[in-house]
């Protein structure tokens, strides 16, 4: 899929000097954005330094129902470029509702690895989880949560253990409460 010549004008806008002008084009983003753009705003959400940019990216980013951003979020949370940005990005994971049961071991690897807010929205992210998920792969991520268990802290423990309870039970469809 190449970039087409819409998207490059709205990547362009978005490194306007005008904030005004940025917010403008964050709201027409909502009606018509694909995964180009959503890299963009990754960055500018990474670049900025005005809280109302950071804001708006964040709300428009915890809204998408694309399933073609879902990639471009791991990406994002992978890279260490966006480290500062991690934490709000895993969070718009759990909150845009998109599938990331193909990235279990993604999110797995966050509630081990990283700081525990990080961890905590990572765990968020599994236990909203949906999807089918192979069983090697749900065996192989238990035998990884139970060696790290040995090394935990008391929090990391709590989330360690937390998973271990729900891995086997990712429901293959989306649960609604009413």
């Amino acid at each position: 899929m190449t970039i087409d010549e819409k998207s490059k004008e709205i990547l362009s806008n978005l490194k306007s000097a005008d904030p005004e002008f940025i917010l403008e084009i964050i709201d027409k983003i909502r009606e018509s954005g694909n995964r180009f753009i959503m890299a963009g705003l990754i960055d500018l959400l990474h670049e900025t330094d005005l809280p109302e940019i950071k804001k708006s990216v964040l709300n428009l980013l915890s809204e998408l129902k694309n399933k073609e951003s879902v990639p471009v979020f791991i990406e994002a949370i992978k890279n260490e470029k966006y480290t500062g940005e991690r934490k709000e990005l895993v969070t718009c994971c759990w909150q845009n509702g998109l599938t990331y049961n193909e990235y279990l071991p993604v999110f797995i690897d966050l509630v081990i690895h990283e700081e525990f807010q990080i961890a905590f929205e990572a765990f968020t992210v599994i236990e909203n989880m949906f999807g089918r998920v192979e069983d090697e792969i749900i065996d192989k991520e238990i035998v990884k949560v139970t060696d790290a268990l040995k090394n935990a802290t008391e929090q990391k423990a709590y989330l360690l253990n937390g998973l271990l309870a729900i891995i086997h039970d990712i429901p293959e469809e989306q649960e609604f409460n009413d």
